[in-house]
């Protein structure tokens, strides 16, 4: 089994993740966002409208949106970085985000950049500089419109090895 299949495989023991999300991510573990699909290609995130995701317009608060959409686009970062040599630092250093709905119910948010975050990080392992990409999240409520897109600019760099 090679790594990355090792981090989708940890990621979708539901257990473990959500004792990850309790240590590294509480708002998410507390908002209830949850992994549905994680590949190479492909990561998919849910969160769902309830009393704890509320705004005062009974839709769902905009911070949660962000935070399942940003998950949406970690994870294919965090899958490709995974105990990767040299280790790689991300950082998010701008995000975009664009309302065309009420989220209500469940909101699923898809990121399909898998392929291009696989050749960034390529490109950062080989080089010591920093390297940009952009990955779309687009959320897509119950009956299928696309509630919220949002872009998240990562910046990917390889971190020097000790002396």
């Amino acid at each position: 089994m090679n790594e990355k299949s090792k981090f989708q495989t940890l990621v979708k023991n539901g257990f473990m993740f959500k004792l990850y999300l309790l240590k590294r991510l509480p708002l998410a573990f507390i908002a209830g966002i949850a992994v549905t699909n994680l590949t190479n290609e492909q990561s998919i995130t849910t969160v769902n409208y309830k009393w704890l995701t509320q705004n005062p317009f009974q839709s769902m608060y905009f911070a949660c949106l962000a935070m399942a959409a940003e998950m949406s686009t970690g994870l294919l970062l965090l899958n490709g970085i995974y105990k990767s040599q040299p280790t790689i630092s991300m950082l998010i250093v701008k995000n975009e985000a664009a309302y065309f709905k009420k989220a209500i119910g469940k909101i699923k948010f898809t990121c399909n950049d898998g392929l291009r975050v696989l050749e960034t990080i390529k490109k950062a392992k080989e080089s010591s500089e920093s390297f940009v990409i952009d990955l779309t999240a687009t959320g897509i409520d119950e009956v299928g419109d696309v509630v919220a897109t949002f872009v998240f600019t990562w910046s990917l760099k390889a971190k020097a090895k000790k002396v």
